[in-house]
């Protein structure tokens, strides 16, 4: 195993709300309220379209608002990773990562090991540099029973809520999350800070016409023939935890353009995410090094507490 390479799971496509529109030779996001699920190619700076999003498109009475979903461990951490994230714009590469505790940092010297006191208490993440980012691997058909489709948000309210769906599922049913039929939801909502006008995230649930005790049924039955063939659920998680450890930070070189077009496209002012409610994190602009833009965050802070 190459160390220094965070091992994630196979993606097959991704889960986004919105797309990437031009306007005035700029690419721009625009928001949506529907889920579209692509696949990992781009021609013409568009992601294409999975086959499972006009499938799924063409089950429903209108937009995907919903998607029927497993997930590959029943360890709710493992399929979705929400830290403090701080990003350089240019290149989508993460500058400094943490949980609230700790961190990790990369500096000139090299990755380093930081107290975190989140972004509120933090003089590095102060005025909106540092937000949560969250990913999330899900299943859906049966195509690739190892692999997943990915999710990607800055939105507070996508993860907190989907953090909490994952935990509560995981306990009522036994620790059996990765055989449980659910599937994910678009809501919305309105806020103070979105001027009431109405914002979208994502939620989870069991799946539209049944019922919490039909999925608990459904996933012991699974777990059953599972464990009958030989499956093991429990050292796949342990694989998965080792595989997310043994990077500095899950995001890789193959990653980085995928997450500066999706977040930080060119001329969006704020660099905000199309997929939620906007809460996308502003990254430090790009220079000579590191340095530089580590100073330049410092001086910039020092200027606005004088």
């Amino acid at each position: 195993m190459l160390k220094g390479l965070a091992l994630t799971p196979p993606v097959c496509g991704r889960i986004s709300i919105g797309r990437m529109v031009e306007r005035n030779g700029k690419r721009l996001p625009e928001k949506d309220d529907a889920f579209t699920i692509t696949t990992q190619v781009q021609q013409k700076g568009e992601w294409l379209l999975h086959p499972l999003n006009e499938e799924l498109r063409k089950a429903t009475t209108g937009k995907l608002r919903a998607i029927p979903v497993r997930f590959l461990f029943n360890d709710p951490d493992l399929n979705l990773r929400a830290e403090y994230s701080c990003f350089d714009r240019d290149t989508g590469r993460p500058v400094c990562v943490g949980n609230g505790e700790t961190c990790r940092r990369a500096t000139d010297a090299g990755i380093e090991e930081l107290p975190c006191p989140s972004p509120d208490g933090c003089a590095f993440g102060q005025g909106g540099a540092c937000k949560p980012y969250g990913r999330l691997n899900v299943r859906i058909g049966d195509e690739d029973e190892l692999g997943a489709f990915i999710f990607r948000t800055t939105s507070y309210n996508s993860i907190r809520t989907l953090a909490a769906r994952l935990h509560y599922f995981s306990a009522a049913s036994g620790l059996l999350l990765a055989c449980l039929p659910l599937e994910l939801k678009l809501r919305g909502k309105s806020t103070t800070q979105s001027y009431r006008s109405a914002i979208y995230y994502v939620d989870l649930g069991v799946r539209t016409g049944s019922t919490l005790e039909a999925a608990i049924t459904e996933a012991r039955e699974l777990d059953a023939r599972r464990r009958a063939v030989g499956f093991d659920q429990a050292a796949l998680d342990v694989a998965a935890r080792t595989g997310f450890a043994n990077g500095a930070f899950e995001e890789g070189i193959e990653d980085s353009g995928a997450v500066a077009d999706e977040f930080y496209p060119a001329g969006s002012g704020e660099g905000d995410s199309h997929h939620d409610d906007h809460d996308a994190p502003r990254v430090i602009a790009a220079s000579s090094s590191l340095k530089d833009r580590l100073d330049q965050r410092a001086a910039l802070l020092g200027g606005k507490a004088a």
